[in-house]
């Protein structure tokens, strides 16, 4: 049961006192050196341990996205990566660009074994760590501050050692002080530099100090305030490089990287998409496409986002969830109306302007820049409005007026609502042909002929009703108000409120939709038609919202003394 006062049992974490921080007025500039670890700090974290099968098949796809530091395992601890390592490097899968990682404890013959798994490869970088946090010192190893810098440097010895007996590698040596985030600043800044004067880097030949938050236990500002003290205080700074592993324990695991990155730290591990222990890592990806979102290239590429979750879900036997940032199924798709509508004009106004800057609402990054298409952009459920569907209708061609897409929202609305579910393209689509492109009925214009004369346009033809065939007579200043005038000439008076037209593709042969709104006394509604013609489609259009009012019941058909008349109804 959740405690009323969790101050009894638990404690905010203690900030730093560094009143002149820099960090936050810095803005990121050029991404990281990226170093992904899904093959053992994710790999670690699954269900089943990737196969050999799967191993191969993400190192490729992280050589392909264009990671050049790639952590492949802990060939010490398991044979399935022993001898993972082994086909990499004598079947020479490592490209000359790439660098691989391994990971190995604080023990000697875990480092030996760990030498063994690397004979023969041209470059690669050994991970070694050691708790260092009060707890894992007082609790679990039972040493004081002294004894953890031993076991750090003695590994150090061991790894230099061995690293001499094998020169024709260009070796580069990792130490991370495992539980950074909570351990005393000070004592954190020690074993480094302890570490340091052991391996002696140089400016040409640098080590990193990889700073984990191995568990979050406090806000990002605070990790951001941790790197940037530790980048100030530490010795030979021209001669290592700082890297960061957050977690996400919190929550913010993107945000620590972020932050931290601004405080100094080159370097960055993690995941793609986050998979480790407990709540998991550092999300790469996430990371990579915010600094893509600011106008940074990330130097990893998403181009085929689609393959990439795809490809990693089958090495995790994971699912990545639908709401993922960037990459989810779902995370460029609106059902909301208001942001369907916003969506729609974004695209309207980016199609007048194509070359600059992205300014779609509600869509932080263009999809189509990650292999996404736009026909998931909008779905259509119960929670959405006419934006939606519009945008629907126009991946078909179908340009639909501002108060047609009202009024047809209106059909759809009814769908969403007694069937409870999502409205597909193709649903709304049938929507709209049952809605306006019915067969004409009860009316049915035949064989109008428009002639032009002093300006003036003449209609002839005839209007079939259930009642037999009755001649159209009208003139006006344009097809549609002759028609209109032949119309009142029948007894039926209405007004046109609206006109629209557009072609429904390229090429003389395209069809062109029609749409016309008539005011029957104080009610309006659409009629469409779509023809070859657009004359054609403009009256068809016209006696397609007659019989929509009809059926509505706005108008009736009525015969007296074998004349067909049209009465409005109260």
């Amino acid at each position: 049961m959740m405690l009323k006062d969790p101050s009894s049992k638990y404690r905010p974490f203690q900030t730093v006192q560094l009143p002149d921080r820099q960090w936050p007025d810095r803005v990121q500039r050029h991404p990281p050196v990226w170093c992904s670890v899904d093959m053992r700090d994710g790999n670690q974290a699954l269900i089943d341990p990737m196969s050999l099968e799967r191993k191969r098949r993400f190192f490729d796809l992280l050589v392909r996205t264009g990671f050049k530091e790639i952590e492949v395992g802990f060939p010490a601890a398991s044979q399935i990566d022993y001898d993972y390592v082994r086909e990499l490097i004598e079947t020479n899968a490592i490209p000359d660009d790439v660098t691989i990682q391994v990971m190995t404890q604080a023990r000697e013959d875990l480092i030996e074994r760990t030498f063994e798994a690397l004979q023969g490869v041209p470059r690669a970088i050994v991970h070694v760590y050691n708790a260092t946090a009060p707890v894992f010192r007082e609790v679990v190893f039972n040493v004081d501050r002294q004894g953890c810098i031993d076991i750090a440097t003695h590994a150090t010895r061991r790894i230099r050692e061995q690293m001499a007996r094998y020169p024709d590698t260009d070796w580069t040596f990792q130490y991370s002080p495992e539980t950074f985030c909570f351990t005393e600043q000070d004592f954190a800044l020690e074993i480094c530099e302890a570490v340091m004067d052991v391996m002696a880097p140089t400016p040409r030949h640098k080590m990193i100090l990889n700073l984990p938050t191995t568990v979050e236990v406090a806000t990002a500002n605070v990790f951001a305030d941790q790197i940037e003290w530790f980048c100030r205080h530490v010795s030979r700074r021209d001669s290592i490089i700082i890297s960061v592993h957050p977690h996400n324990d919190r929550g913010t695991g993107v945000s620590s990287a972020e932050l931290a990155l601004l405080a100094g730290a080159e370097r960055v591990e993690g995941t793609l998409f986050g998979n480790g222990e407990r709540t998991g890592n550092l999300d790469l990806l996430n990371l990579a496409m915010n600094l893509y979102a600011a106008g940074v290239s990330p130097g990893l590429d998403f181009s085929d986002i689609h393959h990439t979750q795809r490809e990693v879900e089958y090495c995790n036997q994971l699912p990545v969830h639908p709401r993922h940032p960037y990459s989810g199924d779902l995370v460029f798709t609106a059902f909301s109306g208001s942001h369907q509508d916003a969506i729609k004009k974004g695209f309207a106004a980016r199609a007048n302007n194509p070359q600059g800057f992205w300014e779609v609402p509600y869509l932080p990054v263009d999809p189509a820049d990650l292999g996404r298409s736009y026909e998931a952009v909008i779905r259509v459920n119960s929670q959405s409005g006419k934006g939606g569907v519009a945008y629907l209708m126009e991946q078909h061609g179908i340009t639909l007026p501002r108060r047609l897409q009202m009024e047809f929202s209106t059909a759809v609305q009814l769908i969403a609502d007694q069937t409870g579910r999502e409205i597909t393209g193709d649903m709304i689509l049938e929507c709209f042909r049952k809605e306006y492109l019915f067969d004409a009925a009860p009316l049915a214009l035949r064989d109008p002929v428009v002639t032009t004369a002093d300006g003036r346009a003449r209609l002839r033809g005839a209007l079939q009703t259930p009642e037999g065939e009755f001649t159209l007579q009208g003139s006006g200043n344009g097809p549609l108000s002759a028609l209109v005038d032949a119309c009142a000439r029948l007894g039926l008076a209405f007004d046109i409120a609206d006109y629209h037209q557009h072609s429904a593709g390229d090429g003389a042969d395209s069809e062109a939709y029609a749409y016309v709104e008539i005011r029957v006394g104080t009610r309006q509604l659409f009629g469409v038609a779509r023809d070859q013609n657009v004359l054609t489609a403009s009256l068809q259009a016209l006696v397609c919202a007659l019989n929509r009012a009809i059926g509505k019941g706005w108008l009736a058909l009525e015969s007296r003394q074998n004349v067909t008349r049209i009465t409005l109804k109260d």
